[in-house]
C-alpha cells in the first residue's frame, strides 16, 4: 500500500508540474514584437565560428541583413585562417560593403574553452559598448535587433538580454527526440522556474550585454574554462544585482544531422552540465518527470482506475508537448512524431541517473572532466566518456 501510495502522488505530482509549465508557457508573449527605439545604442556583434556546414551562410547573413537603425559592428572570430566558415565570411562582406563587418583569425587559445578565448580577443577590437553574442549555428529575424534593445531597456537593472531558440531542422528521427527537449520542454521549464524567482543565468545562442556589468565579473576572461560559458555569464551578472531579462522574439538553431549516439553525448553533456551549475534543482527535477511516474504507478498497480488516470495524463502530455512546439515554430508541426514524447521522457529518465554516474563529456570532438565548479579540464583521448 504504501508504495503504491508513494507513486500515486509521484504520478500525480508530475501532472501538476506539466500543467504548470504548460500554463506559464501559454502566458508568456511569445514572438511579440517591439517597436524600435528612438535613439538605439550602438552595438558590436562577437561571432566566434569553427567550420561550417550548409546552414551556415544563411545563418550569417540574417546578421548582415537586420533592419537596425543604430551602428552594428560584427566581429568574425575564428582560430584558423583555413577554417571553413573563412571563405563564407569572406563572401558575405564582399556582398555587404557597406556593413561594418571583420573576420579576425584568433591567437593561441586561452582556455579549455575556445569559444570563450575567441570572444576575450574580439572584445578587444570592440568599437562599442554594448555586446552582442551569438553562436554560429544560429538565424535570427530580422527585427532581433531592434527586440533585443526593446527589452534591454526596459530598466536600467538589466544587465543581460537573452531570448528563446528553438531546433530547426530535426532531420533525423534522433533529432526529433531533440526537438521535443527543446522546442516543447526546455523554453517552458526556463519560465516555470521564472514563475518561481527571477531567473540567474543565460541561454546561449543570442546573448546582449552592455560593457558594464560584463567587466564587472571579469570580462570574458573569467569564463576561460567554463563549459557552460552562457550559463556562467548570466548567473555571474545576476550575483552582481542585474536582472536578466527574456526577449520574446525567438531565434533557429540550425545543425547538421546527427545520430543517436550524437544527440545522446549532447543530452548527457548538457545534463552533466546542468547537474554542475544546478545541483539540487537538477536532482529534484526527476519529479517533473510526466511519463515515468505515472507508468511506474500502473506497473505497481495495474488496476482499471490506475489505468485510466494514467491513460488521461499521458493524453494531456502529448497535448502539451505538441502545443508548445507549435507555438515556438508557429507552424503545426509534424504530428506523425506524437509519440516520441513519452520515449523522450523515458530515455531523459535514463540520462538524470547518467548525470550524477560522472563527469566526463565529449565536447567539440575532445573528451574532458568537468570540475565542481563548472570547469573543464582536458583528459588524453583515450579516456571512455
Amino acid at each position: 500500500m504504501i508504495p503504491h501510495t508513494i507513486l500515486a502522488i509521484l504520478a500525480l505530482l508530475s501532472f501538476a508540474l506539466t500543467l504548470w509549465q504548460w500554463l506559464v508557457a501559454r502566458r508568456f508573449p511569445l514572438h511579440q514584437r517591439a517597436k524600435a527605439h528612438a535613439f538605439p545604442p550602438a552595438l558590436t556583434l562577437l561571432k566566434p565560428l569553427k567550420g561550417s556546414d550548409e546552414a551556415t551562410e544563411d545563418c550569417l547573413r540574417s546578421w548582415f541583413t537586420q533592419d537596425y537603425t543604430g551602428r552594428v559592428q560584427i566581429l568574425f572570430g575564428v582560430a584558423s585562417a583555413e577554417d571553413s566558415a573563412c571563405p563564407i565570411v569572406r563572401k558575405l562582406l564582399e556582398e555587404f560593403p557597406a556593413v561594418d563587418a571583420t573576420l579576425v583569425v584568433c591567437g593561441p587559445l586561452l582556455g579549455a574553452n575556445a569559444k570563450v578565448s575567441k570572444l576575450a580577443e574580439l572584445k578587444r577590437l570592440a568599437k562599442h559598448d554594448v555586446f552582442v553574442i551569438s553562436d554560429a549555428d544560429v538565424r535570427v529575424p530580422q527585427d532581433l535587433l531592434t527586440n533585443l534593445v526593446a527589452a534591454f531597456q526596459g530598466g536600467e537593472t538589466v544587465g543581460l538580454v537573452n531570448c528563446f531558440y528553438r531546433l530547426a531542422n530535426p532531420t533525423t528521427l534522433a533529432m526529433q527526440w531533440e526537438a521535443i527537449a527543446i522546442n516543447a520542454d526546455f523554453w517552458s521549464q526556463v519560465l516555470q522556474a521564472q514563475s518561481l524567482k527571477p531567473i540567474d543565468f543565460a541561454l546561449g545562442a543570442v546573448m546582449l550585454t552592455p560593457r558594464k556589468p560584463l567587466e564587472a565579473i571579469g570580462g570574458f576572461e573569467a569564463l576561460m574554462d567554463c563549459l557552460a560559458d552562457d550559463y556562467q555569464l548570466g548567473h555571474r551578472i545576476a550575483r552582481q544585482g542585474y536582472r536578466i531579462a527574456i526577449c520574446p522574439v525567438v531565434v533557429e538553431c540550425w545543425a547538421a544531422p546527427m545520430s543517436w549516439a550524437a544527440v545522446w553525448k549532447h543530452q548527457l553533456r548538457w545534463a552533466r552540465t546542468i547537474r554542475v551549475c544546478q545541483p539540487v534543482p537538477y536532482f529534484f527535477s526527476i519529479l517533473s518527470n510526466p511519463t515515468l511516474w505515472p507508468l511506474t504507478w500502473l506497473m505497481v498497480n495495474p488496476s482499471r482506475t490506475v489505468f485510466e488516470v494514467v491513460l488521461c495524463c499521458g493524453l494531456i502530455r502529448l497535448y502539451t508537448a505538441l502545443d508548445l512546439q507549435s507555438r515556438i515554430t508557429q507552424t503545426r508541426g509534424d504530428l506523425r512524431f506524437w509519440w516520441l514524447s513519452p520515449i523522450k521522457d523515458l530515455l531523459q529518465a535514463a540520462i538524470w541517473v547518467l548525470a550524477f554516474a560522472g563527469n566526463r563529456i565529449e565536447w567539440r570532438g575532445e573528451r574532458m572532466r568537468l570540475r565542481r565548479d563548472g570547469t573543464l579540464q582536458k583528459e588524453a583521448k583515450s579516456t571512455a566518456v
